[in-house]
């Protein structure tokens, strides 16, 4: 079974959002926009979401990993060189198998 940690960005809210789904990214981008997961929640905040990155991952555990990772860095440089660095992600796979 295959997951996917991805990041999406707003530029109206200027944040990046974290999360990790069993659908495609583009599919869990679209709910997202659409508020299906509700008003009250953080992506409901923007309608501009776009998907930034995402990775491949071996199963929703890993994914799930990954994107708790990714939301106690809470470093915006570090994210963004993350994005355009394939070694460092390859990393952080390998670390949370």
């Amino acid at each position: 079974m295959t997951a996917f940690a991805y990041i999406l960005f707003s530029e109206k809210l200027n944040r990046h959002y974290f999360g990790s789904t069993e659908l495609y990214p583009e599919q869990r981008l679209e709910l997202h926009i659409s508020k299906f997961y509700g008003n009250k929640k953080f992506t409901a905040k923007a309608n501009d979401w776009v998907l930034r990155y995402y990775i491949l991952c071996e199963s929703i555990s890993q994914a799930r990993k990954i994107e708790s990772y990714f939301k106690k860095m809470r470093n915006r440089k570090y994210i963004e060189r993350l994005m355009h660095n394939p070694e460092a992600i390859e990393r952080i796979k390998d670390r949370f198998i």
